[in-house]
């Protein structure tokens, strides 16, 4: 057992790998002790990413209307949650919304569809859109969510310029069927592996609050660091009525940063994304988070609302970090245009929050 965050973080500097019992001691750790955590982990953010926080921007293809039963998602099947439900976007419509998170400065553009997973119609119809983007703005990185992946879909989403694949575990296999029974913790590890042999950089994270114990959580952790992901996007749990887990309140925001921290130093070079919740249980501790977390999401999520693109934007300067790539031409005064573009795409209409 390490004697101090700092002597942890001298280990994970030096190329070690956290253990079991030092993972549990981060979840466990008293509140007095939390500023020497995130100073500790901190560390190591800087040392793998410096100064800077990558921004990304999530397009919602299609929303609402899902065969699955994921017991979190406001999409889910039977869901009764008050949400927008809509085809597909077209390839204008998602370059328009897109174009408004690049103007605000984000340097990866998330392009993601509700569903099992995707038909080979829908492949060439992303595709075409992903083709789109890399088009008009050939230095963002486009990230694809589809869902489940069948034999060749990865290596064709790549060969139409998609740089990542994200579709996270959400929690530890033990566990799963608890929250899931429509597919398997095994079937989503095998839609990651499929992404990583086709060459695209994987992007797979976890939610958190779900009734997880410490020990779940580790496995669920390490079973991330495993996979070996090149990013880990961290999800808070937003309980909204409609779904199983309405009503279900476990995170304090203290538990998020010590959460953000366990990811840190078990994958210490990795790129950890504070998202969907991350306004609701970390609240006051955002800067905080971003000393452990180097990347988050730009204003609104799939079905949820997010703080404002300026909150955001006014929260990674006045923490002290600047925003990864950021130009001449990132406007952090953008948020009237990304509203405009996405009552215009979407159509007006009531959101309800759910998970990223």
């Amino acid at each position: 057992m390490f004697n101090s965050f700092d002597d942890l973080a001298d280990q994970q500097l030096a190329g070690g790998v956290l253990t079991r019992d030092d993972a549990l001691a981060i979840l466990r750790s008293p509140d007095e002790a939390l500023l020497s955590l995130v100073a500790a982990g901190g560390r190591l953010r800087r040392a793998a990413f410096g100064n800077t926080v990558k921004v990304n921007y999530l397009v919602n293809l299609k929303s609402g209307l899902c065969p699955e039963d994921c017991g979190y998602c406001s999409q889910r099947l039977g869901s009764t949650s008050d949400i927008l439900k809509y085809s597909w976007l077209s390839e204008q419509e998602t370059a328009d919304q897109a174009a408004v998170g690049i103007k605000a400065g984000a340097s990866r553009v998330c392009l993601v569809a509700s569903g099992r997973g995707p038909s080979n119609r829908d492949i060439d119809r992303v595709s075409g859109m992903v083709d789109e983007l890399k088009s008009q703005h050939p230095a963002v990185e486009v990230c694809v969510c589809l869902g489940l992946l069948k034999e060749g879909q990865a290596e064709r989403l790549r060969d139409a310029g998609a740089d990542a694949y994200n579709h996270n575990l959400n929690t530890a296999e033990s566990r799963y069927e608890d929250i899931c029974s429509t597919h398997t913790f095994d079937d989503r590890v095998d839609t990651v592996d499929k992404a990583q042999q086709a060459g695209l950089s994987a992007c797979s994270g976890l939610i958190v609050g779900m009734g997880e114990s410490d020990e779940e959580l580790v496995d669920a952790m390490f079973a991330l660091r495993d996979l070996g992901g090149d990013s880990i996007p961290v999800n808070f749990l937003m309980p909204f009525e409609g779904t199983p887990l309405e009503g279900t309140w476990e995170l304090d925001p203290r538990r998020c940063i010590r959460i953000l921290a366990l990811a840190r130093f078990a994958c210490p070079t990795t790129e950890v994304r504070m998202s969907g919740g991350r306004e609701m249980h970390l609240r006051t501790l955002q800067p905080l988070g971003l000393h452990l977390a180097n990347s988050l999401f730009l204003g609104d999520y799939l079905t949820s609302e997010g703080q404002e693109a300026t909150a955001d934007l006014d929260l990674i300067k006045d923490s002290g970090f600047t925003v990864l790539g950021a130009g001449d031409d990132a406007d952090p005064s953008n948020e009237e245009r990304r509203d405009e573009v996405i009552l215009r795409q979407r159509g007006a209409g009531t959101t309800s929050p759910a998970n990223a």
